[in-house]
């Protein structure tokens, strides 16, 4: 288990582990996952884009390398430009989540839109994306879109338009990753980094067995942005 700080001065330990890029697992998947919230968190653009990078790189290997930095930084521009959203529905440092709910978020699901356009995902997914972390922020039932939109990623991840594939009863469920997705996010939203990426591992597992299956097989790319 590997354990992170999450201050100003933990920065050394996860620059080391950035600069080990390629040859990862779902282990370094989850954790670099984690590290690119807790950038996000701690406003460092650039080593959010380089730890989000080093999951989609794993997740998406039916992207080109560059490809998948690409569609890191638009899921980082989304989150920039939901936080300049914010600031600007702030006022002596309180939130006003009415005006919140009522700002154009059309930013934040460009973004996403970007992200999917260049991963193969769904286009439905920037939507679902944006009204998930809107709600986030100003309360209501956030991690049904949420959930929803992990799936259209994951089918992208997996190159399987089935996913979940649930032979038996609770055919209108999500899936198992997908859940875990959403309980990543509230882990993180209790600075529990260990337990949000003991939680995720799971999840690029999932992604690791359907790669290693594909290893003699041509990807399906025909919906992603030729690089």
């Amino acid at each position: 288990m590997i354990s992170i700080r999450m201050n100003a001065n933990s920065k050394s330990e996860p620059q080391t582990m950035l600069q080990k890029g390629k040859q990862q697992g779902p282990q370094e998947a989850a954790t670099h996952l984690g590290l690119g919230f807790m950038y996000h968190d701690e406003r460092d653009r650039e080593l959010a884009i380089k730890a989000f990078a080093v999951t989609d790189t794993f997740q998406f290997q039916h992207l080109t390398e560059d490809a998948a930095r690409e569609a890191s930084e638009a899921y980082v521009d989304a989150l920039w430009e939901k936080d300049r959203i914010e600031a600007a529905c702030t006022v002596d440092g309180d939130l006003d989540t009415s005006a919140l709910n009522d700002a154009d978020w059309s930013p934040v699901r460009e973004a996403f839109e970007r992200r999917a356009s260049i991963a193969g995902i769904d286009p439905e997914y920037a939507e679902l994306s944006t009204v998930a972390w809107r709600r986030h922020k100003v309360g209501g039932d956030y991690w049904t879109p949420m959930k929803q939109a992990q799936v259209h990623e994951l089918r992208a991840a997996l190159q399987d338009s089935d996913y979940p594939h649930k032979p038996r009863g609770g055919q209108s469920g999500h899936g198992p990753e997908a859940a875990r997705y959403a309980l990543g996010v509230e882990l993180h939203d209790t600075r529990r980094f260990d337990e949000m990426t003991d939680v995720m591992v799971p999840y690029f597992e999932r992604i690791a067995r359907r790669h290693q299956r594909h290893n003699d097989e041509k990807w399906d790319i025909s919906n992603t942005v030729s690089r």
